[in-house]
């Protein structure tokens, strides 16, 4: 058999060929990466839902505001403390006795305690008993001063259906003497009419206003004294 001779200029060398190999690696890695990152790399969650405590039941159990009296006093609303587990943005609920736990995908759009207080003052000052409500702080100053403290808002999974439970301790205080004119606690619970948190918020919403109602009732009833 007649061998032919080895044409020099057709032979590929190592070197070329690793550097050849190299090329090929590094081209095509921005494409593996690619489609690695939806598997491998996390993905960004997706923004919860938030909320107010001014629904559209507030809007419907709204009374009438009136005028206030001749000399009736100037009341300064505190923003409610709040007790441990419910100072922050995140919506509770219970499904073990004195077992909080928080919603994943919803929450409040701030913590029930700034919520409630412009709603407070906004449903004393309808309620024509007080010359003028002011929210703390304020430069101007009040015969009279609100403080309260928010015990709890939850949605209680223990019974079905669930419920929602509001609950709200209040000391009416002469700022003068700086003594408590008198004091209660108000504690509401609401039925949900499902088991989940949208239909936590509603019952929330409705749980607010029978507590503001019941709240101004109370310091209209103490602000003589």
């Amino acid at each position: 058999m007649t061998r032919h001779p080895r044409d020099p200029h057709s032979a590929v060398s190592e070197p070329q060929r690793r550097r050849a190999l190299a090329r090929l690696i590094a081209a095509s890695l921005p494409a593996l990466f690619a489609g690695c990152a939806g598997t491998l790399l996390p993905q960004p969650s997706a923004a919860p839902a938030r909320f107010t405590l001014d629904g559209a039941a507030a809007t419907a159990t709204t009374v009438t505001p009136r005028a206030a009296a001749v000399g009736a006093p100037v009341l300064v609303v505190e923003v409610p403390r709040a007790a441990a587990g419910h100072d922050s943005t995140r919506m509770v609920y219970l499904r073990r006795p004195q077992e909080l736990e928080a919603f994943a995908f919803h929450e409040w759009v701030d913590t029930p305690a700034q919520m409630l207080a412009p709603l407070m003052v906004h449903s004393l000052q309808d309620s024509g008993a007080f010359r003028v409500v002011l929210q703390a702080p304020s430069a101007a100053s009040g015969g009279l001063r609100l403080e309260t403290e928010l015990i709890r808002l939850q949605q209680d999974f223990g019974t079905r259906p669930s419920h929602v439970r509001l609950t709200l301790r209040a000391v009416l205080m002469d700022s003068a003497t700086r003594q408590a004119v008198a004091w209660r606690v108000f504690d509401e619970s609401v039925p949900a009419t499902g088991d989940d948190p949208v239909s936590g918020v509603v019952a929330a919403h409705l749980a607010t206003q029978r507590m503001l109602a019941a709240l101004a009732a109370f310091c209209v009833s103490q602000s003589g004294r």
